[in-house]
């Protein structure tokens, strides 16, 4: 378990990036151990993500039924874990082949702090799906907001991380958005997940 300021570090150094600021890269471990410390920030991001899978599963699951909801929840929990870390399996797989296997360390350290500030930045969605689960305009509206806000965040964070100018950063965003989607979609299929239109921030 990382100490305190090592995650803050850490959380500091991606929102650096989440900027278009290159440097939060020196804030990053990108040893070995960093690596696979870094996913650590799933366990950061947690409590956020509960409260989004806490929302769902009480629409999806059956109200009366604590086991049919909480049985809902752990199958949200695979989904969205799932899409967190199976795009980066599939990065790992495909980065030497074009031309930034040299940044894959950096990218995957980079996208796992700053997945876990977009997860506590979508918290206010979250909480309105959780304590007023009538879908509404309003709720909507935040959603789609801190949604457009992530994706500005993330593609800045992508392009400072992989350094190789914009057209090869927005290729691996736009290539690792697609990838989350479709393990998204597979996984809710699998586990026969269906989500209705607004149901899901």
């Amino acid at each position: 378990m990382l100490s305190a300021d090592e995650t803050y570090a850490s959380l500091a150094g991606a929102w650096r990036l989440m900027f278009g600021k290159a440097d939060g890269l020196r804030m990053l471990d990108l040893s070995a151990d960093g690596f696979w410390n870094s996913f650590f920030a799933i366990v950061v991001a947690a409590p956020a993500l509960i409260v989004g899978w806490v929302g769902i599963a009480n629409e999806l699951g059956d109200p009366n039924a604590f086991a049919g909801r909480l049985g809902m929840l752990l199958k949200l929990a695979t989904v969205d874990i799932g899409s967190w870390v199976l795009p980066l399996v599939a990065l790992a797989l495909v980065a030497p082949r074009v031309g930034i296997g040299g940044r894959f360390v950096h990218y995957v350290v980079a996208s796992n702090w700053a997945s876990a500030i977009i997860a506590w930045l979508m918290l206010p969605s979250a909480l309105l799906r959780l304590f007023v689960p009538s879908p509404d305009e309003i709720s909507g509206l935040v959603s789609l907001l801190l949604f457009a806000l992530s994706m500005v965040l993330t593609w800045r964070m992508t392009n400072a991380t992989i350094g190789k100018g914009a057209a090869v950063g927005t290729a691996v965003f736009a290539g690792m958005f697609v990838a989350s989607l479709l393990v998204l979609f597979g996984l809710q299929a699998l586990l026969g997940i269906d989500i209705p239109d607004g149901a899901r921030g």
